[in-house]
C-alpha cells in the first residue's frame, strides 16, 4: 500500500496541523486523495481524548504550555520539539475496519524502525505504545470517520522530547518513565531521520491489514 508522506516541518501549531489532518480526511474519504502520513514536529502543546477523566493533567492551571481536548481516544500527552509526530489518514474500509489492528500494526511499524537504529524496543502487555524495557518512547492514538483515520502517533527522539511530560501523567499512567530514540541509542537521530526511515515500515505494515 504506497502511502502518500509529506513532511510539514517544525513547530508546527496543533490548529494548523488539525485543518490540514481535516482537510485530508475529506479527500481519503470522497477518493480525491490516497491515504496520507503527514510528519512534523510541533510546537509545545498538551492533548487529551475525549474522557471524563481529565486527572492525567494533573493540574492544567500549571501546565507551562497550552492543552486541548481531541477526538482520539486515551489521555494526556504532550508533544513538542524533539517528537515525531505522525498523522496517518488511512482508509481503513479497505485494511479490515479493525481499529486494534491498526494501532498494533502502527506500533509494529515504530518497533522495526528503532531496530534500524540498533533500539531494542517492544510492546507491553496491556498497554498501547512503544517501549523499551519499562520505559515508554512512543504514544499512539486514534480516531476515525467513516472508517478513515486521523491522528496517530508521537515518538520521542531527542532528549528535548522529554521536558513537557514531568508536568502531567502521561497516557495516565502512573509512575512511568518516559525515554527517547538517541538516548536509547546513544547517538544524536532526528525527527526528519526517524520520519524517512518510518515511511516504508508503515508502508509495508499497513498492507498486510486485511
Amino acid at each position: 500500500m504506497k502511502i502518500s508522506a509529506h513532511w510539514l516541518g517544525n513547530n508546527i501549531s496543533y490548529a494548523d496541523a488539525l485543518a490540514i489532518q481535516k482537510t485530508k480526511q475529506a479527500e481519503v474519504i470522497s477518493g480525491e486523495s490516497p491515504d496520507t502520513l503527514l510528519s512534523l514536529e510541533h510546537a509545545p502543546i498538551y492533548t487529551i481524548g475525549r474522557t471524563r477523566d481529565k486527572s492525567s493533567l494533573i493540574d492544567p492551571s500549571l501546565l507551562p504550555h497550552p492543552h486541548i481536548e481531541i477526538s482520539r481516544g486515551g489521555q494526556a500527552t504532550y508533544h513538542g520539539p524533539g517528537q515525531l509526530v505522525g498523522y496517518l489518514i488511512i482508509d481503513l474500509k479497505k485494511r479490515g475496519k479493525d481499529l486494534h489492528k491498526f494501532i498494533h500494526a502502527i506500533e509494529h511499524a515504530l518497533i522495526l524502525t528503532c531496530r534500524e537504529f540498533n533500539v531494542n524496543a517492544s510492546t507491553k502487555n496491556g498497554l498501547t505504545g512503544v517501549w523499551v524495557g519499562n520505559k515508554k518512547l512512543a504514544s499512539i492514538g486514534v480516531g476515525v470517520k467513516k472508517w478513515v483515520s486521523m491522528h496517530g502517533f508521537g515518538i520521542n527522539i531527542t532528549q528535548e522530547s522529554l521536558a513537557g511530560f514531568k508536568h502531567i501523567t502521561p497516557c495516565g499512567i502512573q509512575g512511568v518513565a518516559m525515554t527517547n530514540i538517541s538516548h536509547e541509542a546513544k547517538k544524536e537521530i532526528t525527527t526528519a531521520q526517524f520520519a524517512q526511515a518510518a515511511q516504508p515500515k508503515l508502508e509495508s505494515v499497513l498492507s498486510n491489514l486485511k
